[in-house]
């Protein structure tokens, strides 16, 4: 039976299996035909097959390289590798495939420079316009810029992140990673999204052991709470100590035990003397109240009511002496004839006034009127002209000139329509032409 080395060897074509040597292949992209990309941990080696325009071939790049640019076209697509000092070296792959390449490429890149450590996986690579996210099964790291990575990145470790968040929006959702007593915030397309939120997720519960986000976050809890209580047990009891605003405390004692003694005192004669003034003093109260209303309501309102009906008296009119005069009087009674009188006399007025505004309510036109309009209808018995008294005047088209200039008309459409036709003829005999290669 075969082991893995001889199997590697079978599926691999013998110069690629050659340059491999002992390393172990981690990641192996088909380019199409018989071309590949396979990447060790230390190198990235492209195979090209024997075809007309090369013989086969085996190029190798290292992964010790300062950084990653990605160049893509409507067929093809470069990864260029930067070594510094030692230039540039570019890898053309298919546009198709150059996601699938960048990942195997970079993981063995971010494993070679130590930004990674052993035994640590890539799970997933995600790039949007100029940024860049790397999701390892210990870490996050992070690349704002043109390159895909270089020095300049960021790393977000999963032991040190107590929080993770998805705010979705309209066009992006922006992913929230709380760590470090901090939050680190960078958005992702809508598209993307939820590739982005399973992997992370996934990634985070698995490094902690839990299920879900939910549950992630309760553990998280639980161990500041425990940290919180391990604080409090740590933190020495002193006691209350003495009052900073005692400068004796022997005499602040004597102090309060002799007010205790006043205080009790007191409260022994309040107790006697409230029977001795409750029981008798009732009776002398009511009493000398009532004689304090007695007096106040005698002499006062014995006045009142006696000056009370003095006025009433003097106030009041005598009813004969008022009725007494208007009986005597005869002139009493001319008002009323004076007001029975008037409205005949304005029924009168009204009534001499009916005749007069007759024939204006009935708005019917006079005998000498109507004699009038009949004599001038049969002095002019034309209808008026419409443009009589304006300043433009009737084109007079007769029936003869607007039949000869629809007929003008009539022949130009044709004409016109003749031509469209050869054209279109036209354009399909030269489109056939250019289909036979002409």
């Amino acid at each position: 039976m075969a082991d893995g080395a001889d199997l590697r060897d079978m599926s691999l074509p013998e110069l690629l299996a050659g340059t491999v040597g002992d390393e172990e292949i981690v990641a192996e992209v088909p380019l199409g035909g018989a071309d590949r990309l396979a990447v060790t941990p230390t190198r990235t080696l492209v195979y090209r097959g024997d075809g007309l325009l090369s013989d086969e071939s085996v190029a190798e790049y290292s992964h010790d390289v300062e950084r990653i640019a990605v160049s893509t076209g409507r067929r093809k697509a470069k990864l260029t590798l930067g070594y510094g000092l030692d230039g540039d070296e570019t890898i053309s792959v298919p546009a198709k495939r150059v996601d699938d390449v960048l990942h195997p490429v970079l993981a063995g890149v971010l494993s070679a420079t130590g930004v990674t450590d052993p035994g640590e996986s890539v799970v997933r690579t995600f790039r949007f316009s100029e940024l860049t996210l790397v999701a390892t099964s210990e870490r996050l790291v992070k690349h704002v810029g043109s390159a895909v990575w270089d020095e300049e990145f960021e790393e977000f470790a999963y032991d040190d992140i107590t929080d993770l968040d998805f705010e979705e929006g309209t066009v992006a959702t922006a992913v929230v990673l709380t760590h470090g007593g901090r939050s680190e915030r960078f958005k992702a397309p809508n598209e993307s999204a939820r590739a982005v939120r399973e992997t992370l997720v996934d990634a985070v519960c698995a490094y902690h052991g839990v299920d879900s986000l939910e549950e992630f976050r309760v553990t998280v809890a639980d161990e500041d709470d425990a940290a919180a209580g391990d604080d409090d047990r740590s933190t020495t009891d002193f006691g209350e100590g003495p009052d900073p605003l005692s400068a004796s405390p022997v005499a602040d004692a004597e102090a309060e035990a002799e007010s205790g003694l006043e205080s009790s005192s007191s409260t022994e004669a309040a107790a006697e003397s409230v029977p001795a003034s409750g029981g008798e003093a009732t009776p002398d109260r009511e009493a000398a109240a009532s004689q304090e209303t007695a007096a106040g309501e005698g002499p006062t309102g014995g006045r009142e009511s006696s000056s009370s009906v003095a006025e009433e008296s003097a106030g009041a009119p005598d009813v004969e002496s008022v009725a007494d005069p208007l009986a005597d009087d005869p002139l009493a009674e001319e008002p009323i004839a004076d007001s029975e009188t008037e409205p005949a006399a304005d029924a009168d007025r009204t009534a001499r006034s009916e005749p007069d505004f007759a024939s204006d309510a009935a708005g019917e036109a006079t005998a000498e009127e109507v004699a009038a309009a009949e004599a001038a209808e049969a002095a002019d018995p034309a209808e008026p002209d419409a443009f009589d008294g304006s300043p433009f005047e009737s084109a007079g088209v007769e029936g003869e000139d607007l039949a000869t200039e629809v007929a003008e008309l009539r022949h130009a459409v044709e004409q016109q329509s003749e031509r469209l036709d050869r054209q279109s003829a036209l354009i399909e005999q030269l489109i056939e032409e250019l289909r036979r290669g002409r």
